[in-house]
């Protein structure tokens, strides 16, 4: 049986990475693309990387399933399951992200920035130039690295840590999938805040010192939101 605790999920999350590496090496470069693409404006960076992060969680269901016996699934039904409802929390994470902003924009009285919010290029010459590289990638990430960050903290208080899995592999709607995320959080208060207090740990200290790291902490973070999910509500 696997282990309901902080190390457990910790050692299943490596498992299953170390169990298909070259689905999440081609995983991790695909969003490390769009991640890049994403700072083209903070709108579609966030969009981007909030996608990125939930359909992870997809990828982590199909290594687990394919890693077990009598179970036959390919790479496209994991995308194909986790990306609809992926692009719709995206697209809600990006909705608040611009009502907070535009209250801030408004506040002080700086218009323009409301309209930078969906279109600001900054893919030029004299922003790349002179940069090594992993100064080069915390320029590309840190609208990645500052949405991980936002994403977590909504979960964490607006959501669950378990609201999305609940949502996509028991269809449960966004309050069910809350209120049964928050109790099995009170279950399991101190493994979950081990679990919360070492991602939020990862993403702060490896995003800002190791930047090209990012995809990495993507397809970390979302392997844990999976197995944690897993030996809780699917312990079979």
């Amino acid at each position: 049986m696997k282990r309901t605790s902080f190390s457990g999920w910790l050692s299943q999350a490596f498992w299953l990475i170390g169990r298909e590496p070259l689905v999440w090496i081609g995983y991790m470069l695909v969003i490390g693309l769009l991640l890049g693409v994403g700072r083209v404006s903070l709108a579609l960076g966030v969009f981007l990387a909030v996608t990125s992060l939930f359909v992870g969680v997809g990828v982590a269901k199909y290594t687990d399933l394919k890693s077990s016996a009598g179970h036959s699934v390919s790479l496209y039904w994991a995308i194909s399951k986790s990306l609809p409802l992926a692009v719709l929390a995206a697209l809600s994470i990006v909705l608040c992200w611009f009502v907070f902003r535009l209250a801030a924009n408004i506040y002080s009285e700086e218009w323009e920035k409301i309209a930078q919010f969906f279109y600001y290029w900054e893919l030029t010459p004299e922003n790349m130039d002179d940069k090594s590289l992993r100064q080069l990638a915390g320029w590309l990430y840190s609208s990645a690295i500052v949405a991980l960050i936002f994403v977590l903290l909504m979960l964490t208080t607006f959501a669950s840590w378990f609201s999305y899995p609940l949502m996509l592999f028991k269809s449960y709607t966004w309050s069910q999938a809350k209120e049964q995320g928050n109790k099995a959080v009170t279950r399991h208060l101190s493994a979950i805040y081990k679990l919360l207090g070492f991602v939020f740990a990862v993403v702060f200290i490896g995003g800002g010192m190791m930047p090209l790291l990012t995809p990495v902490l993507y397809a970390l973070v979302s392997t844990l939101m999976y197995v944690s999910y897993q030996t809780i509500f699917e312990p079979g």
